[in-house]
């Protein structure tokens, strides 16, 4: 029988669920994972703001990473909200001393709400130590703009693409939701070959969580064993599903969480 694969978390912890290490672990389940964490801040949001976020200590985020390292291990692992220039730092030390491998980087610098989420002087961290270790480098527009100091010409996309990979990961996951247009495309190089993956635009405020839900999902069928091709098709199809059942949830008055479980049919199998 296949072992479950063992997918690793390290983000913030989100109050009201719907990102972070919440939507992270909710997906990795919904997607037939075993989902582990290092939280690396707190915050105190809901689906308007993040009205409080306090970073922890990096030891405390190490002390939980060589707990899970040491003991179960993990097939695969994501980033998100990592902060500071500290917890980075002490992320990325942890992680290539490990050894770590099929590492899903989600360079998240700011909520939905538009609340900053890494600080400044953490970006500099984030592209030195952290980036070059990853498998998978996932910014979204904004992101790909902070991390590369230019601006995207999405007439020319290859040119971000380009200038991303040359940070130093495996491959360059460039999504494409704060575009314009009817469709989301997203852009995947390895810096030979650019897959565009396009879904069609759903009409909903209830997007908070995107992100996270997207790089779990490809770090969970990494995981499994899949190419980072297919195992991005496999994610985004998830991801879009989960957008299109948003708002059968009908949780808070803001830009409200996924529908994370919508494969998930609840308790009537247990009647």
């Amino acid at each position: 029988m296949k072992r479950i694969p063992r997918i690793l978390t390290i983000a913030g912890s989100d109050s009201g669920g719907g990102a972070g290490i919440q939507a992270d672990l909710k997906t990795i389940l919904a997607l037939g994972g075993y989902g582990m964490s290092v939280i690396t801040a707190v915050t105190a949001q809901n689906t308007r703001a993040v009205t409080r976020a306090v970073a922890l200590h990096p030891d405390m985020v190490v002390a939980q990473l060589d707990a899970v390292m040491d003991d179960i291990g993990c097939d695969a692992i994501k980033t998100g909200m990592l902060a500071d220039a500290a917890v980075v730092e002490a992320v990325a030390d942890r992680l290539d001393r490990y050894g770590a491998r099929n590492i899903v980087v989600d360079p998240v610098m700011a909520a939905k709400s538009g609340d900053p989420l890494l600080e400044p002087d953490a970006r500099e961290v984030l592209r030195r130590k952290l980036i070059p270790l990853c498998s998978v480098l996932t910014p979204n527009l904004p992101e790909a703009e902070l991390l590369t100091g230019r601006p995207m010409d999405v007439n020319k996309p290859e040119d971000m693409l380009k200038a991303l990979k040359d940070l130093g990961p495996a491959w360059v996951l460039l999504k494409g939701g704060h575009a314009d247009g009817q469709d989301v495309t997203d852009y995947l190089y390895d810096g030979e070959e650019i897959r565009v993956f396009r879904s069609s635009r759903i009409n909903t405020p209830n997007t908070h969580g995107t992100g996270c839900t997207f790089s779990a999902a490809i770090a969970t069928m990494v995981g499994f064993g899949y190419p980072v091709p297919e195992a991005v098709r496999r994610a985004k199809d998830y991801l879009t599903e989960a957008i299109r059942r948003a708002d059968e949830l009908k949780v808070g008055q803001g830009h409200g969480p996924l529908h994370h479980g919508w494969m998930i049919s609840g308790p009537k199998n247990l009647e």
